[in-house]
């Protein structure tokens, strides 16, 4: 009986880290969501898979890791931008994490709002991806790999930690 639970256990255990090494298992709940790495091609973003709660994309470009985050805005909208802060990119440590119901710059601690992602530029924000540099179909959201490599200057030293 013992070695059942032990084995039990054991499998319980290799699936979490299984789960949670493939990004599969998420945080919600205002959590950070992470998506899997995609690797030097474009990101496609599924619709359905965007709530309140930002959504994180990780993307490597020819060795550069880049963000992109998506979240529904309070009016329903789909806002994408790079996951990096328009004044805080060249610390490092310009990106956003997600605190209850606002992302959070870890260089300088501004706060944003949802309903703010994707809409401006300049200023303490995460830098927009406006209409003219994605496709937005019924499901879907792609973003090109040219878009992406074009914004590997902003996240040259970038640490998401």
């Amino acid at each position: 009986m013992v070695e059942i639970i032990k084995k039990r256990i054991h499998t319980a255990f290799l699936l979490g880290m299984l789960l949670i090494s493939n990004g599969i298992f998420a945080q919600t709940g205002g959590q950070n969501i992470v998506k899997p790495v995609v690797v030097d091609r474009d990101l496609v973003i599924r619709i359905s898979e965007v709530t309140e709660n930002a959504v994180f994309y990780p993307v490597d470009i020819e060795g550069t890791r880049l963000e992109v985050l998506a979240v529904k805005a309070p009016d329903g909208t789909i806002r994408t931008a790079f996951n990096t802060c328009q004044v805080c990119y060249g610390s490092g440590r310009g990106f956003y994490k997600q605190q209850g119901t606002v992302l959070v710059c870890q260089n300088c601690g501004n706060r944003f709002r949802m309903s703010q992602v994707g809409l401006r530029s300049g200023g303490c924000n995460p830098v927009p991806i406006f209409d003219t540099h994605k496709t937005v179909t019924a499901t879907t959201i792609t973003i090109s790999r040219n878009v992406l490599r074009e914004a590997k200057v902003i996240f040259a030293r970038w640490r998401r930690g």
